[in-house]
């Protein structure tokens, strides 16, 4: 019992060590949150904000990046699922152990204090019994002596001698009473001193013992829930941190140099050489001999004339003709004939000069309109003021956007006139004349979205018409560069004057349109790779091939940027499929495959 207080200290000290680590593991559950809570914070500050289509990522760089933003987005996703777990199974737990432990300890320190209480009072009833039997046998002893004296007194009266024997009779029984009840509460306290020592306050201790071993049972479980909260999400972050790991395998820096190639390409032609310009002329003209002299005059204005008269009509570069150039002369062309006295004469071969008239007449720079290529200006609704594959694609999204919102209408039309078929036959549900006005607007928007297609789909048929002349004349100026190049100016405009259009010999036109049918005879595009169909896709589209998931096709032109993938079946059916909807697998030796600019 002397160590009662010593168990109440220790079994507090237990409870008082549990609750902290509560304490501890709730400000870890804390840290877990606001470190979720502050990666989610950062994932959202550097994940795009995509309200537009231009603003989505399309590098591989860029796509790498957002998805290691997402799988941080998960990894903060896991640190969450950590802290749940925790304040679940760990500090929740904790929680409610400790109080049921603190009713256990009150509840046995209680019976332990009561049990003390009893022996004390049991103690205190023998204590009692002893000091009265006590009492009572010195009381008894004085009565003795009382009688003893008087009865050995001669002088005392016998009536006070019985008095006397009386009395000690009194005091004896009394004494043998109280000495019975002593021996019987001795009995007593000594029997529940044993059961307190040897029975009931062992078992209390017990009690206890078990209490405090359980807690630290419970503790351990807690200290094993808590490192299993943490080594559960352990897979999942792995395969986050591998998430990473393949994001960044995944940057492929020639394909996106191909996205810029592809994003900033113009589908202009290279400029041309510029022609020589020869100020030699001056030093063979002052040659003394007047014959000569007369003729290279005469020949040097009719060179002029022609040459001025044909270029009248061009529009150059800088607002300005060229002056009139002359080829370039030697001295092995200049002089070629001699007479036949033996006496050389200079005669003057025409042969360069007419060669270099043809050379001015055939050449066309090629240089751009630096007006064409401004940046700034106002935006034109067919895109004009682009470059033309910019333009080419401007046109495209711009369709595409229709068509949805084409598509968006019409199924919006089918739905009225379902509501419309609804309200007719149930009246009672609603007006059908209510719909009348919605719907009138709903063809006016078709109709308003159907000649926008049609003229969007003008403007890119120009300027695929365009791109495709474009082609064949960079084809054809490699094989025979005398072919006449048109009225057409280097900004793609013609001449005021159709007799100052410049010609070539007829022999070359017909060269050409026979090199025109040849190209645009050709034989079809090799396949490049093929492709396998992840999704089905309909391809009601024009120019879009429809497919079915699972089935096998031939790529023949790569995805140029805009999200389609020029493919073919094995009976010759061409188009367009979507590159997401495919798994695309290239041949690295693949020759022949053609991309159009």
């Amino acid at each position: 019992m002397d160590q009662f207080d010593s168990l109440d200290k220790h079994t507090q000290w237990g409870i008082d060590f549990l609750e902290r680590y509560a304490k501890f593991v709730k400000e870890r559950i804390e840290i877990e949150q606001n470190y979720a809570k502050q990666l989610r914070n950062l994932v959202k500050k550097y994940c795009p904000k995509r309200s537009s289509k231009d603003e989505e990522p399309r590098f591989t760089s860029c796509i790498a990046f957002f998805n290691i933003l997402n799988e941080l987005n998960d990894y903060a996703g896991q640190r969450e699922v950590v802290a749940e777990e925790m304040a679940h199974r760990v500090y929740g737990e904790l929680m409610r152990y400790a109080h049921d432990l603190k009713t256990e300890r009150k509840m046995h320190l209680q019976e332990g204090r009561k049990a003390q209480q009893y022996l004390d009072m049991c103690w205190k009833q023998m204590d009692n019994s002893k000091k009265k039997f006590e009492r009572e046998c010195r009381e008894a002893e004085k009565a003795q002596q009382s009688y003893e004296r008087l009865d050995n007194d001669t002088n005392a009266t016998k009536a006070d001698v019985e008095k006397a024997k009386q009395q000690l009779n009194l005091r004896t029984h009394m004494a043998d009473e109280n000495k019975n009840e002593y021996a019987a509460q001795l009995q007593n306290f000594n029997g529940e001193q044993h059961k307190h020592f040897y029975v009931v306050i062992p078992q209390i201790y017990k009690q206890l013992q078990e209490m405090d071993e359980r807690r630290t049972i419970k503790l351990s479980e807690c200290y094993r829930g808590f490192a299993d909260s943490e080594r559960k999400v352990i897979p999942i972050i792995s395969k986050c941190l591998e998430g990473m790991i393949l994001a960044a395998k995944s940057v492929d820096e020639r394909r996106d140099s191909q996205m810029v190639v592809d994003s900033f390409k113009s589908g202009f032609e290279p400029p041309g050489d510029f022609p020589f310009e020869d100020y030699s002329q001056h030093i063979y003209r002052t040659v003394s001999d007047g014959t000569i002299s007369a003729s290279k005059q005469e020949g040097g204005k009719m060179d002029s004339k022609s040459t001025a008269g044909k270029a009248k009509g061009k529009l150059w570069l800088f607002g300005k003709k060229p002056k009139p150039q002359s080829p370039p002369l030697t001295p092995t062309s200049l002089f070629t004939s001699s007479p036949p006295n033996g006496s050389q004469f200079l005669t003057l071969s025409i042969e360069p000069v007419h060669y270099c008239m043809n050379e001015i007449k055939t050449g066309k720079p090629r240089i751009p309109s630096f007006r064409s290529l401004k940046r700034g200006g106002p935006a034109l609704e067919d895109f004009s003021h682009l470059p033309p594959e910019q333009r080419r694609k401007k046109l495209q999204q711009r369709i595409d956007e229709l068509n949805r919102g084409l598509q968006k209408e019409s199924d919006q039309k089918e739905a009225l006139n379902k509501m419309k078929d609804v309200y007719e036959k149930n009246p009672q549900m609603g007006d059908p004349g209510s719909l009348q006005p919605k719907l009138a607007e709903t063809m006016n928007n078709i109709d308003r979205l159907r000649m926008e297609i049609h003229k969007n789909e003008a403007w890119l048929s120009e300027v695929e018409g365009k791109t495709g002349v474009r082609g064949d004349r960079r084809h054809s100026s490699d094989i025979n560069h005398l072919v006449t190049q048109g009225r057409e100016s280097p900004e793609g405009s013609y001449t005021d004057d159709a007799n100052q259009e410049v010609r070539g010999p007829p022999q070359q036109h017909g060269h050409h349109s026979e090199f025109d049918d040849e190209f645009e005879d050709d034989d079809p595009l090799p396949a490049i790779g093929h492709c396998k169909a992840i999704y089905p896709f309909d391809g009601h589209n024009e120019g879009t091939l429809a497919m079915k998931e699972g089935e096998v096709l031939y790529i023949i032109e790569e995805d140029k940027g805009d999200g389609w993938t020029r493919a073919r079946r094995q009976n010759g059916e061409e188009g367009y499929v979507p590159t997401t909807y495919i798994d695309v697998t290239l041949e690295k030796n693949s020759k022949g495959a053609v991309t159009y600019i």
